[in-house]
């Protein structure tokens, strides 16, 4: 199949919907499929989010998203995010009546509550709206498909996450005193966290919980420096990326995932394939992953999430890392196949029949350069 996938998150944003695409598309492409990936690092005029500024939004982008979908000729069209970009693809395939599947990656509403004075219902109203007319709207799990349906959503399927157990394996751990350690220095044992260092990503509940040990956090984002500021016990590495993250994974004794508001939470199958328990609460992600895996411990919302994380130090390593090979990258790749909505085969070769007649040349707005498609014009320079 020829895919098109239009998304305003990518490279160099490090975050679940990335790493998830990135590798979905790897495992695709291996098996022949072809991908054509919209997304704001390719000379759209952006701006910063306001209060996020790491991620950029494309301005003026949806005569040249038609621009791409007409040289590409997909087969099918998958909306990753509910950004300037996907709505630009959303109005593209309305207009043009050509069927596309979407994902709710993010609790969009709640991550816009929580930086500017807007209501979540008000957030809702939005993502119903942006999903509506969506062949399949791809969710985490089976629970944020029940949530979703009861704020009246539709088309949901749930498609879960994989992990690469082969970057994240319990053979990267270095124990304490070992050349490379880490975590050299610190009081044992080691509480990790791994993410985004946001306000949506609820740390503060993790770096004030009463451990022994030390608490570390990696990872970077708008609320660094103020945790930095305000937890001076706690180790702050930054950002890590490859062998360097694998380490600090596996060499860490607990991971604590305090998130309220992560769809799947990615970081925790990465732990768990390190060989690493997993303490959290019982919200969506976690609920959907840990219960019955003795690979980690779920807290209730008003539990002591201090008590599920010493538990999780009894726990088996060797479980942990068996409970993770479970989640195949490859069996997740073939859901999100399965999960497009691509026009039948005779109906989508009048489509684009239709079109060449229809729209032998359009105009490139940036440059007033007009252009020929280059499926009419295989013999010369498409360019005029």
């Amino acid at each position: 199949m020829r895919i098109m996938i239009v998304t305003d998150a990518w490279e160099p944003q490090v975050n679940g919907v990335v790493r998830t695409m990135q590798r979905v598309i790897a495992e695709l492409s291996a098996e022949g499929h072809e991908f054509e990936v919209v997304h704001p690092g390719e000379g759209f005029t952006t701006m910063p989010l306001p209060t996020y500024p790491e991620i950029k939004l494309a301005m003026f982008a949806r005569r040249a998203v038609e621009k791409r979908f007409n040289e590409f000729e997909p087969d099918a069209v998958h909306i990753v995010t509910e950004g300037t970009l996907g709505m630009a693809g959303r109005a593209m395939c309305l207009r043009m009546k050509h069927p596309f599947s979407t994902a709710y990656h993010t609790r969009f509403p709640e991550y816009v509550s929580a930086r500017m004075p807007i209501p979540t219902s008000a957030g809702y109203s939005f993502v119903r709206w942006f999903h509506k007319y969506s062949g399949r709207v791809m969710v985490p799990t089976t629970s944020m498909v029940e949530e979703l349906e009861a704020k009246r959503f539709i088309n949901l399927v749930a498609w879960t996450r994989g992990v690469d157990t082969e970057q994240f394996n319990p053979s990267k751990r270095i124990e304490e005193g070992q050349p490379g350690d880490p975590f050299e220095g610190l009081p044992r044992p080691i509480f990790l966290n791994v993410g985004r260092v946001a306000v949506e990503k609820n740390i503060e509940a993790f770096v004030e919980l009463d451990l022994p040990g030390s608490k570390v956090v990696v990872g970077d984002g708008p609320a660094l420096k103020d945790l930095q500021k305000k937890y001076p016990d706690v180790h702050f590495l930054g950002a890590k990326f490859g062998d360097d993250l694998a380490t600090c994974y596996a060499s860490a004794d607990v991971f604590n995932f305090p998130s309220l508001t992560d769809t799947f939470g990615l970081v925790v199958l990465e732990a768990m394939a390190s060989g690493t328990p997993v303490a959290a609460y019982n919200a969506t992600g976690p609920k959907d992953v840990i219960p019955g895996s003795n690979a980690g411990t779920i807290t209730e919302l008003d539990g002591d999430l201090a008590a599920g994380t010493i538990a999780c130090l009894e726990l088996n390593r060797e479980t942990c890392r068996a409970y993770a090979e479970t989640y195949s990258w490859k069996a997740v790749a073939h859901a999100f196949l399965e999960n497009l909505q691509p026009m039948p085969t005779p109906e989508r070769r009048r489509f684009w029949q239709k079109l060449r007649r229809k729209k032998k040349t359009w105009v490139d707005w940036d440059t007033l350069t007009e252009w020929t498609h280059p499926k009419d014009d295989k013999n010369k320079s498409n360019k005029k």
